[in-house]
């Protein structure tokens, strides 16, 4: 669907032919992509607030679907469908903005500097190619891994359309050809169906996501949904429906849109069950929004289309590019706004504000001009603009600066970002020993199970006593715990998230090399669920010590992450807190710039503090020994002797 909207005043070029786009407004459509926009926003730059907020990209997915495809058939009625026009359109609707986005991002990494750069020449040609998805696949670079996030990370659904747009035009030709309505629909619901198959058959639970959710083929069932009533609505309309129809639609509908809220809030994206159907539930749920608030005066539609709601409707595109590299680089340039809740809060404000000027700018001035007029004459219309202006010079030298600087800018950054960051070379070179040590152990034969023993020792548990698994931040400190704990087993990898500790927990206890300490170091990328806590310490079993540390990072999710590891301290006796994050608070300096690994030999001291500590509190004191009680002497009684009658008074 293309919106209308007027070209700036100054625009002098003549009036172009238009590209028909065969579409209309549909009421209703505007307020759930400004739904879906706010979704993702708030999950974004509110961290670990709305921890379903993600699901917004389905909402789109399926609007995508729906209006792709209408327009398609709309377009097949008038003759045939020409994919040359379509693919322009969609050039012209998408690459203005994007193109903005990514000059002026990039320009302001090369300012900022520092980590922000790594691997921005990759991400630069995943947007451009719109084959980011697929290659983040490649690079094992998680959505949900916020610990090292990505400039451009959120434009890998765009990629994903991108695909979508490229290919679903000659399905359509074809199937058009097929004059059955159920054959139509029926077949978009297969796609639909194997799409979802895809991903419940390749998910696997606890183990990372990044190829389920990106993946086009696993991910591609909400604009298929959306895809299947538009074909439905094309040849049966709402009005041929029976009133009994339309009512049920309505009222699901209608619960729709709070259900999606609802699931924004609550459904976290480690979920098991959002990869097993919860992903196709907001899909399904939001297909019926569409169907009740697009049907002759409903209601829905007429709530949807309110004047704000449609503002940011027309602007959504806008306002999804821009979020999150604006929050990325605000957080790389002030890094203090980061070490806690209310500098989150008040950094996702100031982001906000960015992005509604950015996308709003972006939209009347570049957006608008270009998918009316075309490239060609938006170009010359501005030319035209700035010439007839008051100071034509200097505003021609202005633009022609800014255009060179952003260009000259984004091209040094394409040469020059390294590829990896130097705390990620090193802790992925430390991760490769660690794993290099395991896979060395696992090889080892085991002739006597390893059972943790029932009694605690009164000294602090040597090496070859204690299991350790953790994330990247343990990989970090893992010089400094070997030092302390000599023969320590670490088993710990970067990126991992908590669900993953019941696997490794499981797979240790099986092959009887769980010892009789378990260190936990898990948390750091992301949200927790009291079910792996519970497996860990289930599996782990009553006789084995278990250290849970908790979690520094400047991320929304971990206040609760290390409330919830409070708990499980307290309510368990064999299990203890390493308070991690208190001590390294106050020395900041000894960490990366990402105020979470450690990155010299004195940040591990502080983590092997903490650690040492929890242990001692887990070891109960040695009994004083009992006072020994030497007996009173005997008081004997006098032997009567013969004068003792003369000498006793009486």
């Amino acid at each position: 669907m293309t919106q209308t909207a007027e070209i700036p005043r100054h625009e002098t070029a003549p009036a172009a032919p238009r590209v028909r786009d065969f579409g209309e407004r549909l009421r209703g459509l505007d307020g759930l992509r400004a739904l879906a926009v706010m979704l993702v926003i708030l999950f974004h730059l509110t961290p670990g607030k709305f921890v379903g907020g993600y699901i917004g990209v389905d909402v789109f997915f399926v609007i995508s679907g729906f209006l792709i495809t209408g327009l398609l058939v709309r377009e097949r009625d008038t003759g045939r469908i020409h994919f040359g026009r379509f693919w322009l359109r969609r050039a012209r609707r998408l690459l203005p903005a994007l193109g903005l986005v990514l000059l002026v991002s990039t320009s302001a990494a090369l300012v900022i500097g520092g980590d922000v750069l790594v691997g921005l020449r990759g991400q630069l040609f995943g947007a451009g190619t719109f084959s980011y998805n697929w290659l983040d696949i490649r690079r094992g670079a998680g959505y949900f891994s916020d610990a090292t996030p990505e400039l451009f990370r959120n434009l890998w659904s765009l990629a994903v359309e991108e695909q979508f747009y490229l290919v679903w035009p000659l399905v359509i030709a074809v199937l058009l050809i097929v004059r059955s309505t159920r054959f139509r629909v029926g077949f978009a619901l297969v796609v639909a169906f194997a799409s979802l198959t895809a991903m419940v058959a390749l998910y696997v639970p606890g183990a990372d996501s990044t190829r389920v959710y990106y993946g086009t083929d696993t991910h591609s069932f909400g604009l298929a949904l959306g895809a299947a009533l538009a074909l439905l609505l094309h040849t049966r309309p709402s009005t041929t429906w029976t009133p009994g129809a339309r009512r049920i639609v309505t009222v699901v509908g209608v619960l729709a849109v709070p259900a999606l809220v609802a699931l924004g809030w609550f459904m976290t994206a480690d979920a098991t069950v959002v990869y097993q159907g919860g992903l196709a539930l907001v899909s399904l749920l939001t297909v019926f929004a569409i169907a009740a608030s697009t049907q002759p005066r409903a209601v829905l539609g007429r709530v949807l289309d309110i004047a704000p709601l449609r503002w940011i409707g027309h602007r959504s595109y806008g306002l999804y590019l821009w979020h999150w590299p604006v929050f990325v680089l605000l957080a790389a340039a002030v890094p203090e706004f980061t070490y806690d809740d209310n500098g989150l809060w008040l950094l996702g404000g100031v982001a906000l504000a960015i992005t509604g000027a950015l996308a709003a700018l972006s939209y009347q001035y570049l957006e608008t001009p270009v998918r009316q007029v075309g490239f060609r004459r938006a170009a010359a219309g501005w030319w035209r603009a700035t010439r007839m202006s008051s100071r034509p010079r200097v505003r021609v030298a202005v633009v022609s600066v800014a255009l060179l600087a952003v260009v000259s800018m984004t091209a040094t950054v394409i040469v020059v970002a390294p590829h990896k960051g130097e705390m990620e070379t090193t802790i992925e070179k430390v991760a490769q020993q660690l794993d290099e040590q395991a896979a060395a152990s696992d090889e080892t034969v085991v002739v006597e199970p390893v059972v943790p023993a029932a009694v605690t020792p009164t000294v602090l548990p040597t090496g070859d006593q204690i299991t350790a698994i953790g994330d990247s931040v343990m990989v970090a400190a893992s010089p400094s715990l070997e030092k302390a704990f000599p023969g320590i087993d670490i088993r710990a990898s970067v990126s991992r998230q908590f669900r993953q500790g019941p696997a490794i927990v499981r797979k240790l206890v099986k092959a009887q090399k769980l010892r009789p300490w378990l260190l936990v170091g898990l948390g750091t990328n992301g949200p927790i669920e009291n079910s792996y806590l519970d497996k860990i310490i289930t599996m782990a079993g009553p006789n084995t010590q278990i250290i849970l540390v908790n979690v520094q990072a400047p991320r929304g999710w971990t206040k609760k992450v290390n409330a919830t590891l409070t708990e499980y301290a307290a309510a368990y006796p064999n299990v203890e807190l390493a308070d991690w994050r208190t001590p390294i608070r106050k020395h900041l300096k000894y960490l990366y710039a990402d105020k979470i690994h450690p990155k010299n030999a004195k940040g591990g001291r502080v983590y092997v503090t903490a650690v040492s500590e929890a242990m001692q509190r887990l070891i109960p004191p040695v009994p004083a020994p009992a006072p020994v009680t030497v007996p009173a002497p005997m008081t004997l009684a006098p032997i009567p002797t013969p004068w003792t009658r003369f000498t006793t008074i009486p």
